[in-house]
């Protein structure tokens, strides 16, 4: 396999409490309307978080879904995604977060150079609620060769949401969402991830990481069988 991408009404104290949660995770592109006084954490909260690459694997499906497995092999990773208002750290309710990332072998769904073309695991959209937040059920990413263990994210607001679709709007953020190496290490000694050994790029290595990517790092949890791992992203609506 040859390198496949380059990859270009809640309270402030529920945000700095999802702040504490996901390790303080967010990009520091540039700060807007920060209280003054305001802790660290506040500041953190209020910043704009940095744009990533979309990469070659993205598919507008529009598909609204918690769980996007698909049947997809795996350790269940629940991904949890806060978005707030980069200039009054409040919540925004009904943006459309879409996520997509590669199997536990390190396949997209969806593409005919992959073997996968009709097939749309591992891929969705959910509204955020009141909170701001978006809940997915997914599985912890393979790796593919040429990059590192990663999740891609969208943010789309202004558009309209039906029974099983979203549509119109624009798009707010676009991000890679990044775990720790030995993290990683640890659960590709697992079935499936195993089949796979050998990845040939950490964290340090990859370009997108190296860019910005590493203010987008998840700390994951131990959440039953599996892991639960959170992120607030600051973004402008506008």
């Amino acid at each position: 396999m040859t390198s496949r991408d380059t990859d270009r009404g809640v309270t402030r104290r529920h945000v700095l409490e999802g702040l504490a949660g996901a390790g303080a995770g967010l990009a520091g592109a540039r700060l807007l309307g920060t209280p003054l006084g305001a802790s660290p954490a506040q500041a953190a909260a209020c910043t704009l978080t940095a744009e990533q690459e979309e990469g070659p694997y993205y598919l507008d499906l529009e598909k609204i879904r918690k769980n996007v497995t698909e049947g997809k092999s795996g350790l269940r990773l629940d991904l949890h995604v806060t978005i707030v208002d980069s200039s009054s750290c409040e919540p925004i309710e009904g943006v459309a977060v879409d996520i997509w990332h590669c199997d536990a072998v390190g396949v997209y769904s969806g593409f005919s150079a992959e073997g996968t073309s009709g097939k749309t695991y591992l891929r969705g959209v959910r509204l955020t609620d009141a909170d701001g937040l978006a809940s997915f059920r997914t599985i912890y990413p393979g790796w593919y060769q040429g990059r590192a263990t990663h999740i891609h994210l969208k943010a789309h607001v202004g558009g309209k949401a039906g029974s099983s679709r979203y549509s119109g709007g624009h798009v707010a953020h676009t991000g890679q969402l990044f775990f720790s190496d030995t993290l990683t290490d640890a659960v590709y000694k697992r079935s499936p991830y195993s089949k796979r050994p050998n990845r040939d790029v950490r964290n340090a290595a990859d370009s997108i990481y190296r860019n910005g990517g590493s203010r987008s790092l998840l700390h994951p949890v131990k959440s039953g069988s599996g892991y639960l791992a959170s992120m607030v992203m600051g973004v402008h609506t506008g």
